[in-house]
């Protein structure tokens, strides 16, 4: 039976490394919130006549969040009929959850890894000028009112792979 592998953590913590190497290590499919979905919300972040490289107002948060982590599941539910899958994502709020991976198990009817990727705000910060990406540039832009935005970074609710990422 094949496996989800579910890749959680805040923005720069390593989420897209660690999962890469592990889909490389378990020879499975990997899934990626950034790459999967970025161009389709930036088109309708245009459409909608906002700054298409938003990922942290409300509008994003309200409009986007719950089709993209849809459209994610439903790739991932594709694959796992052949594959394992490794997802990649923050998952900030799931994660608080302690019934989330039971949820994900019953919906999908495999096994169910949560893997949670975490540095220190400072490193994220680095990591985050040093890949460059538009996406970041609201939150370097402001680094403050983003850390405020996660007041405490918690660990999952439930067991998991703790991933220390510095």
């Amino acid at each position: 039976m094949n496996t989800l592998h579910i890749i959680a953590g805040l923005p720069a913590s390593g989420k897209t490394t660690y999962g890469q190497s592990l889909a490389r290590r378990l020879d499975a499919a990997f899934l990626d919130i950034d790459t999967t979905t970025e161009p389709i919300v930036k088109a309708g972040l245009r459409l909608a006549g906002q700054n298409p490289d938003d990922r942290d107002s409300p509008l994003f948060k309200e409009t986007f969040r719950i089709p993209i982590y849809d459209t994610l599941f439903q790739i991932a539910q594709e694959n796992l009929q052949h594959i394992d899958v490794v997802l990649v994502g923050p998952f900030t709020s799931e994660i608080q959850n302690p019934n989330w991976p039971e949820a994900l198990n019953e919906r999908f009817q495999v096994p169910i890894e949560v893997h949670y990727v975490r540095c220190l705000p400072e490193q994220r910060r680095q990591r985050m000028q040093q890949r460059n990406q538009a996406r970041d540039e609201m939150k370097l832009a402001d680094w403050a009112k983003h850390l405020a935005y996660y007041p405490t970074e918690l660990r999952p609710a439930f067991e998991h792979h703790f991933v220390d990422s510095s």
